[in-house]
């Protein structure tokens, strides 16, 4: 029957700090304790040259010593600055070794850990991108290792294709700047910590495009195109909720690529011009209006001339042809009268 003492399988693991001996030391230690096992087992051999009947026992002993001092040399590490080490005992987490420097731990604390998970996902990751390649690649194994950097790390996926809040088909894709805060939870809680950024970013960022329209939202409505702070701040607040549970903090999360679907994009290319035409429209004819009321306020406040409201009318009407119109205006010579 399971103890009080047994740990849940779901639990989350936590970060505890680990213990080791200055390797320096250690290692001076280490070969003093070899060199004497040396020095006793060819003392202990000359002794039973000399006498025959001397026993074997001291001899073995002194074999078993240098055996000993051999294999404590396992135990030794050097860690650089934002690197750390998992301490895993007989499957028992020891703790974190985080300083940097030269460092002695029990050399029984194993090296690596889930070599063949960690494998198994490395190499199909692998495969499926050199499936185009006549010669495989060599493939990476340091995900099965008990040594983490703590650096920051950038993830930039690939071009995915969703549809965005309006059920457009869009193009989109972001570079996630990620580093390691946990290194319990990130050897421990998840598989592969680094296959887990991925695929949870590439999650992250599709249930992002889901949630915010491409251009031309509602009201006051954040899209992708025109709301780049909002919608990073939404993507880095969605990967760091998904994160958690690898001990993985994320420091900034981007989109980098955004753009219609390739089968939608002439038709949205089109939209896009008739909306700049029709804004620009607005604005000439804006123009257009204020231009006209200025010179007839001009020419009445000099009594140029007085006009009555039908040539106001013909005077208005020619002037925003001229000032609105695509092409120059062609000058007509009226030799009679408005009236005749």
């Amino acid at each position: 029957m399971p103890t009080t003492t047994d740990r849940p399988v779901n639990s989350i693991t936590r970060e505890t700090a680990g213990s080791s001996l200055p390797g320096l030391a250690m290692l001076v230690a280490n070969i003093l304790w070899i060199l004497a096992m040396v020095a006793l087992a060819l003392v202990i051999i000359g002794r039973i040259h000399l006498h025959s009947d001397q026993s074997g026992w001291p001899l073995l002993w002194s074999l078993l010593g240098f055996a000993l001092g051999l294999f404590a040399l396992r135990g030794y590490f050097v860690l650089q600055p934002n690197e750390a080490r998992v301490l895993i005992l007989f499957g028992n987490y020891n703790g974190t070794v985080r300083r940097s420097g030269f460092h002695w731990v029990n050399p029984f604390c194993s090296r690596r850990r889930n070599l063949n998970a960690a494998r198994a996902v490395t190499e199909n990751t692998h495969r499926a991108a050199q499936k185009d390649a006549s010669r495989p690649a060599p493939v990476d194994y340091s995900g099965s290792s008990t040594r983490l950097s703590l650096r920051a790390h950038n993830f930039n996926s690939e071009t995915l294709k969703v549809n965005d809040k309006r059920g457009n088909p869009v193009e989109i894709g972001a570079v996630v700047v990620w580093r390691v805060q946990d290194t319990a939870q990130a050897v421990f809680d998840v598989e592969d910590y680094k296959s887990y950024v991925q695929v949870q970013s590439e999650a992250a960022i599709r249930g992002i495009a889901t949630r915010f329209a491409y251009d031309h939202g509602e009201q006051h409505e954040p899209t992708l195109r025109g709301s780049t702070d909002e919608v990073a701040q939404a993507l880095q607040e969605e990967l760091q909720v998904r994160l958690n549970k690898a001990g993985v903090v994320v420091e900034e999360a981007r989109l980098t690529h955004l753009a219609y679907a390739p089968e939608i994009a002439s038709v949205m290319l089109r939209r896009q011009q008739a909306e700049a035409i029709v804004a620009a429209r607005q604005q000439i004819v804006h123009g257009a209006v204020g231009m006209v009321g200025m010179a007839l306020q001009q020419l009445a406040d000099q009594h140029v001339v007085e006009l009555d409201a039908e040539r106001k009318a013909a005077m208005v009407s020619n002037l925003l042809v001229v000032l609105c119109g695509n092409a120059d205006a062609s000058p007509v010579i009226n030799t009679g009268t408005l009236y005749s």
